[in-house]
Formats: structure tokens, sequence, C-alpha cells
């Protein structure tokens, strides 16, 4: 019977001690905006959570969804053109 143990060094390695690669760091570049929309929006429904919603407070919430949709379209196209720009080349 052959005996089947770990490597130490495998099993304990910590994969947050990494850093991000320049690939990972040019992907949150692209996608900032979106997370910043997103982060905007966020902090508007917060601000509503312990009180009664006003008019103002419902255009602010609509103001942020759209922006957020924006760049999410944004976003969408940018990869659309990304993936197809070796297409028919």
């Amino acid at each position: 019977m052959k005996h089947i143990g770990a490597l130490p060094a495998v099993v304990t390695a910590d994969l947050s001690d990494r850093e991000p690669s320049a690939a990972e760091l040019d992907a949150i570049e692209l996608e900032m905006p979106l997370i910043t929309a997103e982060v905007e929006l966020l902090d508007v429904v917060i601000m509503t959570l312990d009180r009664p919603v006003s008019e103002l407070d419902e255009r602010r919430i609509r103001r942020a969804r759209r922006r957020v949709l924006a760049a999410r379209r944004e976003l969408t196209n940018r990869a659309a053109t990304v993936g197809t720009s070796g297409v028919g080349a």
C-alpha cells in the first residue's frame, strides 16, 4: 500500500497573498464606472432607509438607477466591440 501525503507548501498556500495581475487590474479599471454608479445607487437607497421617501428621494433613486443602467450598457457595448473586432478580418 502506498502512502499518499499532501505537500505542505501546496496545502498551506494562501491565495490572498498574491497581487492582482495586470489583466485583473485592467478589468477592474474597465468596470470602474459601473462600480461607481452602483455605489452611488446604494448610497441613495441607504439614505432613505430610516425615513419616508420624498419626491426628491424618488428622483435621486431614479437618476442613480439610470446611471447604473447607462454604465452597464456602455460596458456591454464596449465588451461587444472588443469581442467582434476580429470578426471578418
